[in-house]
């Protein structure tokens, strides 16, 4: 592809200039390339299509319903909410999977000579040709048939360039926001910031979702039509409802509100212009580095963080501190203990206390609703909670990529490797399960729960230990070099979930005896679940490291091969 010269240099010889089409080649011929001899990733992208095809006919239909059902009443709430929610997501989501489609990523022309509209335009094309963009253009399409059928061709036609405009405006919001962003996104401190948000965030989907229906079987439909109207009138949700305006005798405002979609789509692209070039080659100053004087210990002592400063400078304990902070900094295992933290209380809290029903707690009361409660249903909701700590460690090498060649190198033997992963990681986790324990009690009303519970968490923690432990060495995959802790290699994602599955099955099957325990000793079990409990944890997590060390020390250098990224 020819690019032009700069403007101070004299070419030789006619220069054909680029336009947005060469983008949109460039695009395809590197998908193109990506795909060539790897039938995998052919599959994966196709299954990916589909999904997203998927999603994208469920939205057709919710967007279609007012049309197919001949009633426009809830059309505004539909266009509104929905189209709004879109406009949101495409602004939001790029932040989270900030360099993924790596052909898009600006910072690779900044070597080239091209004045800066030609970029916009053909990025901002180039980025209308993806999966995404098709599904929500599929699915937007639904409000088309709404109009049509609640207005005829008149308001159909006004609803179609209302989506398209919706289209264009969805993917301009990201674009910019992506540049505007790139540069601040290079900042150690706020990478991290918004990993620990982001993670939050995601752990937080569920219980949101929990809520959230709970609210809509109590929400005031016609108050939230009212809302629905004004949010119509803002760039979110004004290309969605011009042609239902149309269709509902509002003839004056859908010019108005694709002036309103117009207006926002120049800013926006105004914005993108104009911050293309620090994300080009912009870079965030990590300033001076901070300066630590009077620490005792020396050096060796420095680089052993609190957490783990009782343990013993020798091997065992310069591993032990160097997992420690890696999981303290590290974005992607932070992510993971974030989700421990957030999943661990609301899923024994849903389960117990609630019975999964927030509205029979509101209608009967924190304590009635918890009346139902028993030894086993306790027990069982610290099994679910226990192999979700521990399934984190099903990939704990592929967190390490490349740098594990130093452990090799310096012959680490399996058995010491494992118990010292395995400690760091307990020193974040086992405080939290603690919390999980005497939490649940106190809200099921019954203290003398806390063997029971802490005991149970103890003991499935420490089989998952074991289990993943082992299925960390056999089954490890390499993770994408990037900061974002969501990022997946192409075909990872598959591998993940199938590991992940396996270890949390394996992890409750060997949690099982607890849950016999709590079914058959009755109340004797509430005072022996601890000790026991501890001790069955404890022994397991011993046994694993034994017994996948040694598997360890004999396929190292095939761990390392399969857990350093590709290029």
């Amino acid at each position: 592809m020819a690019l032009p010269v700069s403007a101070d240099a004299t070419p030789a010889a006619p220069v054909r200039s680029v336009s947005a089409r060469h983008f949109v080649r460039l695009k395809l011929r590197v998908m193109g390339n990506n795909f060539r001899g790897q039938g995998w990733r052919i599959a994966l992208f196709v299954g990916g299509a589909l999904l997203g095809l998927w999603f994208a006919a469920s939205g057709f239909f919710l967007f279609a319903a007012p049309g197919l059902t001949d009633n426009g009443r809830y059309a505004v709430l539909v266009a509104a909410a929905g189209g709004g929610l879109l406009v949101l997501g495409w602004l939001l989501l790029p932040l989270v999977f900030f360099g993924v489609d790596e052909t898009l990523d600006p910072a690779r022309f900044a070597l080239l000579p091209l004045p800066r509209r030609t970029l916009v335009t053909g990025l901002f094309v180039a980025a209308l040709i993806s999966v995404p963009a098709l599904a929500v253009l599929i699915a937007s399409f639904g409000l088309v048939l709404t109009a049509w059928s609640l207005g005829g061709w008149s308001a159909g036609l006004v609803a179609v360039v209302g989506v398209l405009a919706g289209l264009l405006l969805c993917v301009a919001a990201s674009r910019a926001v992506t540049s505007a962003f790139a540069t601040m996104l290079r900042s150690r401190r706020v990478r991290d910031l918004a990993a620990v948000l982001l993670a939050v965030t995601a752990a937080l989907l569920g219980p949101l979702q929990v809520f959230g229906l709970a609210a809509l079987r109590e929400a005031d439909w016609a108050r939230l039509t009212g809302v629905a109207t004004v949010i119509g009138w803002t760039p979110l949700g004004a290309p969605w409802t011009a042609g239902i305006d149309v269709a509902q005798g509002r003839v004056w405002a859908a010019p108005v509100k694709l002036l309103i979609t117009v207006v926002a789509l120049a800013a926006l692209l105004a914005w993108w212009s104009r911050s293309l070039e620090s994300a080009m080659v912009g870079a965030a100053s990590a300033g001076k580095a901070p300066v630590r004087r009077g620490v005792d210990g020396g050096a060796v002592a420095q680089l052993f963080p609190r957490v783990a400063g009782w343990a013993r400078r020798d091997r065992f304990g310069a591993l032990v501190a160097r997992e420690a902070r890696y999981w303290w900094r590290d974005a992607r295992r932070r992510a993971n203990l974030i989700t421990i933290a957030v999943v661990g209380i609301f899923v024994p809290v849903m389960i117990n206390v609630t019975g999964g029903d927030f509205a029979a707690m509101e209608d009967e009361g924190l304590t009635a609703a918890a009346s139902d409660s028993s030894p086993v249903v306790v027990t069982i909701s610290m099994v679910f909670v226990g192999v979700l700590a521990a399934v984190t460690l099903a990939n704990q090498f592929g967190f390490d990529g490349s740098a594990y060649a130093a452990n090799v190198v310096a012959g680490v033997p399996g058995r010491v490797e494992l118990r010292a992963r395995m400690t760091a990681f307990s020193l974040y986790v086992l405080p939290m399960l603690a919390v999980v324990a005497v939490v649940l009690s106190v809200l099921l009303g019954q203290p003398g729960w806390i063997g029971l519970t802490a005991g149970s968490l103890a003991a499935t923690y420490g089989a998952g230990l074991a289990v993943n432990s082992l299925v960390s060495v056999l089954g490890a995959y390499s993770l994408p070099e990037t900061s974002n802790p969501f990022a997946m290699n192409s075909g990872a994602g598959l591998a993940k979930g199938l590991l992940t599955l396996l270890a949390m099955l394996a992890s409750a099957v060997a949690a099982v005896p607890m849950v016999v325990a709590a079914a058959l000793l009755g109340d004797a079990w509430l005072w022996l679940a601890l000790p026991v409990g501890v001790a069955y944890g404890l022994g397991a997590a011993l046994l694993g490291a034994y017994l996948a060390g040694d598997v360890l020390d004999r396929r190292q250098p095939e761990l390392l091969a399969t857990v350093t990224p590709r290029r």
